[in-house]
């Protein structure tokens, strides 16, 4: 059903489940490590797969971190907590259960309140933040989709089973209508942007480090109720974020119009079609069978050291945000495109490099923002790094390139062939500064062009654009628009 034509007739209620991975350098209960990327099952030990006589024992710095998460959601931090056991038959995790936290989480009674692109300003109530440790990675080889069903085998890597995870779970989120796709998405934009700050974790949504599980259901409009809810899992962009959580809206109003009835189930997110899929019937929390964790004493924060790491917090992203802007000298509307772009502490480390402000907000929200969006990820995504876009920069201040050769340069860069002054130089883009190539090409110019010349000489210098152009075209672009222009009316103006 057209999206305009769902809210007409039903209100939407979402709730969206943050999965964080902390970059601790050890598990939660192990002391393997937890480098992303290394070669399958290397990174694994008798206690993460949940070998007999194996005990876990508590990583401190994922408490810590798990602390810290809670204070910076104006959470309240509980003075006693456990973990339990939540029991489950799935391939990835070898114990056959996760340790999490159930009726104890570490933090709770928190909010956050999103800033939308327009300035109005959404309170989301966090109900909780609770420890437990992630699950390992199930490969479905074969079939067209990836998924189990139709797969000729499946292969687990349990390296990221046990690494600490947090999971931050809202309240409903209720009475956002239409600005609910937009509201989604600006949450877990700013709960990113808080992480980052906290530092806990490198949030990287297309590696797995944050990923976003949003609950949808729908009720009829102004009834007050609360229909029954999907679970579309692993969400792992902002981008898809919004889209899932439009197109759910769109497909629970489409049933229920058509009399039929929504099962309360997991669903796929496909990022390529934009659609959900479905995934298995959701269980309930009573058929986890949770019960307290026999082999790991409880958490017990002292109140001194819970103050201590209070006190300690970054600066909130808001008051972030404004002493940037008054910084850096941007408008309302160039601070919330960046934000909203996801693109501020990019912006900021490029600035650090060395860029001037509006440069550095020109090629992030410019050039590589497209190039993003073609490829289909974040813009923080990309294979470069904000000392990448400070040396184009640096290049362009130079006068090394111009803005038009800086867009290849970025391209070299995005396609792996070195740092930019690599790719300036593997690629041959470095203008030509030597007067006499560009006298020669002037000349040339204005011979192919005598009418436009007789104009200049007339007095009328804007003419000089077409022959700008000429010269650019014989320079293949590797000429300085500014000296060219000179060159052009030293010969002109003094014949």
């Amino acid at each position: 059903m057209n999206f305009d034509e769902a809210l007409a007739a039903f209100d939407p209620a979402m709730g969206l489940e943050v999965h964080v991975e902390l970059n601790t350098a050890t598990k939660m209960f192990c002391g393997c490590p937890t480098e992303f990327g290394a070669e399958p099952n290397t990174q694994t030990c008798p206690t993460c797969l949940g070998l007999p006589g194996s005990l876990p024992v508590v990583n401190g710095k994922g408490v810590e971190s798990a602390i810290r998460i809670g204070l910076a959601l104006n959470c309240s931090i509980a003075e006693w907590c456990r973990f339990a056991r939540k029991n489950y038959f799935y391939p990835d995790m070898p114990k056959n259960f996760q340790t999490s936290q159930y009726d104890e989480p570490i933090a709770f009674d928190g909010f956050l309140d999103v800033e939308l692109a327009d300035g109005e300003v959404v309170r989301v109530e966090i109900e909780r933040a609770h420890m437990e440790e992630d699950t390992g990675k199930s490969t479905h080889v074969g079939g067209s989709t990836g998924r189990i069903h139709g797969a000729d085998y499946s292969l687990v890597d349990y390296n990221r089973a046990g690494i600490p995870l947090i999971e931050i779970v809202t309240r409903p989120i209720l009475g956002t209508r239409e600005r609910a796709p937009e509201v989604a998405k600006a949450y877990v934009a700013q709960l990113r942007e808080i992480l980052l700050g906290l530092g806990v974790s490198d949030v990287r949504m297309e590696q797995g480090s944050m990923r976003c599980d949003v609950n949808l259901s729908l009720a009829p409009k102004d009834s007050g109720l609360l229909g029954t809810r999907t679970e579309t899992k692993n969400v792992n962009s902002l981008r898809s974020v919004e889209r899932a959580v439009r197109f759910e809206i769109s497909r629970h109003a489409e049933i229920l119009s058509g009399g039929g009835s929504i099962l309360q189930e997991t669903r796929h997110f496909h990022e390529d079609t934009g659609i959900t899929t479905s995934g298995r019937e959701k269980s309930d929390a009573e058929d986890y069978r949770y019960f307290p964790e026999p082999d790991l004493v409880p958490i017990a924060p002292s109140r001194e050291w819970v103050e201590q790491l209070r006190s300690e917090l970054p600066e909130p992203p808001r008051v972030r945000r404004a002493r940037l802007q008054e910084a850096w000298g941007f408008s309302d509307l160039e601070m919330r495109d960046t934000v909203g772009a996801g693109a501020l502490g990019l912006v900021e480390e490029t600035i650090a490099a060395g860029a001037a402000p509006q440069a550095a907000r020109k090629w992030w929200l410019g050039e590589l923002a497209r190039r993003a969006n073609e490829d289909g990820v974040e813009v923080s995504a990309l294979p470069i790094t904000p000392a990448d876009v400070a040396g184009v920069q640096a290049l362009v201040d130079a006068k090394t390139i111009n803005d038009k050769l800086a867009r290849e340069v970025f391209e070299g860069v995005l396609a792996g062939e070195g740092t930019p002054a690599d790719v300036v130089a593997k690629r041959g883009l470095a203008m030509v500064s030597d007067d006499g190539a560009l006298a020669e090409a002037v000349a040339t110019a204005i011979a192919a062009n005598p009418d436009v010349a007789d104009k200049i000489r007339e007095g009328k210098v804007a003419a000089a654009g077409a022959l700008i152009g000429e010269v650019m075209k014989l320079m293949r672009g590797k000429a300085d628009a500014a000296r060219v222009r000179e060159l052009i009316l030293e010969s002109l103006t003094s014949s």
